[in-house]
């Protein structure tokens, strides 16, 4: 079960953006959205993939990111990503929670494993 204490992790979620630069083009951007405490709860070990077609080897890590629900954080979705200790991962997708007293967002994410 998690409770507040759990939520021993700082995260960012980033969300993709546009601006202007000063010759007033598009530059894609993500963008911090919101930076707040999380549990991390790692799925797996390294899981190793083969990238058919391309013959690549290649590995990531999977986990899931506990969040205490808020407006904010009902609508981060895969296309947000979590920045974390120095790491992106791509977010697969949210549900919430209904444990304890409070609610919490539970997000899946996943990184490529880069050493």
């Amino acid at each position: 079960m998690t409770n507040s204490g759990h939520l021993d992790r700082t995260i960012t979620i980033e969300r993709f953006s546009t601006t202007k630069n000063e010759f007033n083009e598009e530059v894609q951007t993500w963008a911090p959205f919101v930076t707040i405490s999380a549990q991390r709860k790692d799925t797996s070990d390294l899981v190793k993939t083969e990238m058919l077609g391309a013959e690549q080897v290649g590995s990531f890590l999977l986990s899931h990111f506990v969040v205490r629900s808020s407006t904010r954080t009902k609508t981060i979705s895969p296309i947000d990503r979590i920045n974390y200790d120095g790491h992106l991962w791509n977010i697969k997708g949210t549900k919430e929670t209904t444990e304890g007293r409070n609610r919490f967002i539970e997000i899946t994410a996943v990184r490529a494993n880069n050493g």
